[in-house]
């Protein structure tokens, strides 16, 4: 979902010509266009799959949802494959942006849990459009050596004591889960009372704040920078091989259970040279490959499997028993008014 170092990655053909990928030709001689976000895919799973296919990799990557979306939805490059989080592949079917997959064509999806094809049905209701490809949960990461009392709630991030220590995503929907949840509510909520005491909580913790940061969490969190903050849960393993005092707790008032999954535009101009980079995303070996160099949790139940490590393998923190939580959600598509009520409620937490 969020990811460690953002890179360009373009592999056998140039960038500019991103902006002609019209070439419909499938099967072995063709192509496919990736759209991902950054370093969140191995390098070496590009090469292989060029290997062993022969189908040429063209790879782009985008930094948000949001961002991706507005480039696919004005149609100036034409992708073969995307890999948005949950409600964006809600929206993006809602707005008849995608194409149902032939899973005549993946039969590696066998290698999926069949919980994780549940969870895409909270915005893929009939498992038509998303294949999973990494999952996790947000939460606190926070440094022992400089958080003294037990960490379990989101309220920590409003204690005054760690004024100018704390790191808050610099989100949207992800800053407004943590106040919501604080306060019992849905995160997906569109009562303006809610949203609006949502807001001023927002808005009273900013003098606390450090920073509003994505990848940076795990950079500051790391070096030590900061007392906690608030990071994706695929980050911790990484982070934790960097600094061993780092921490990291879902808090006991809940949290969001985030799914990211491979999809295909509706003007994908090689849709099987798609299914078939899918279909290999989907293989073991592959799906282990990868999380090895990403270390966000593959629902490839197959790959983890695999794992050697025991301790990485039954991690709680990358694989955990969420039937132990309370207050689960995944994120949905909220419609066009929803979109605009949170964006204009953040940008007045913002300019505050």
């Amino acid at each position: 979902m969020k990811r460690k170092f953002c890179f360009l990655l373009i592999l056998s053909i140039a960038f500019p010509y991103l902006t002609g990928c019209g070439n419909s030709q499938t099967g072995k001689n063709g192509q496919v266009v990736v759209y991902n976000w950054g370093e969140y895919i191995d390098p070496d799973v590009l090469d292989l799959f060029q290997e062993e296919t022969g189908i040429q990799v063209v790879y782009d990557e985008f930094e948000t949802n949001e961002a991706m979306y507005a480039k696919v939805e004005a149609g100036a490059v034409a992708y073969d494959v995307i890999c948005p989080s949950d409600y964006m592949v809600q929206k993006m079917i809602e707005n008849n942006l995608l194409a149902e997959i032939n899973f005549g064509h993946i039969p590696n999806i066998e290698n999926i849990g069949q919980e994780y094809l549940a969870q895409c049905r909270q915005f893929d209701s009939e498992n038509k459009y998303a294949v999973p490809y990494c999952f996790g949960t947000v939460g606190i990461l926070y440094n022992t050596t400089m958080v003294e009392e037990p960490v379990d709630s989101w309220a920590l991030l409003w204690d005054e004591k760690y004024n100018d220590n704390i790191l808050m995503q610099d989100s949207v929907r992800d800053a407004f889960m943590v106040a919501l949840k604080l306060k019992g509510c849905s995160m997906n909520t569109l009562n303006r009372e809610e949203l609006e005491t949502a807001k001023e909580d927002l808005i009273a913790q900013k003098p606390l704040v450090q920073a509003y940061v994505v990848d940076q969490v795990r950079d500051k969190m790391i070096g030590g920078e900061a007392a906690m903050g608030v990071i994706y849960s695929g980050e911790v393993l990484y982070t934790q091989r960097e600094n061993e005092n780092l921490a990291y707790v879902i808090p006991k008032e809940g949290t969001n259970v985030w799914i990211d999954a491979w999809v295909i535009p509706k003007n994908a101009p090689n849709r099987e040279n798609a299914e078939t980079f899918i279909n290999y995303m989907c293989r073991e070996d592959i799906a282990l490959l990868n999380f090895e160099y990403i270390t966000y949790a593959t629902p490839n139940t197959a790959a983890r499997a695999l794992i050697e490590e025991e301790e990485i393998r039954n991690s709680p923190i990358l694989f955990p028993d969420l039937g132990q939580y309370g207050n689960l959600e995944t994120f949905q598509y909220l419609g066009a008014e929803g979109d605009a009520l949170y964006n204009n409620l953040w940008k007045e937490v913002k300019s505050e």
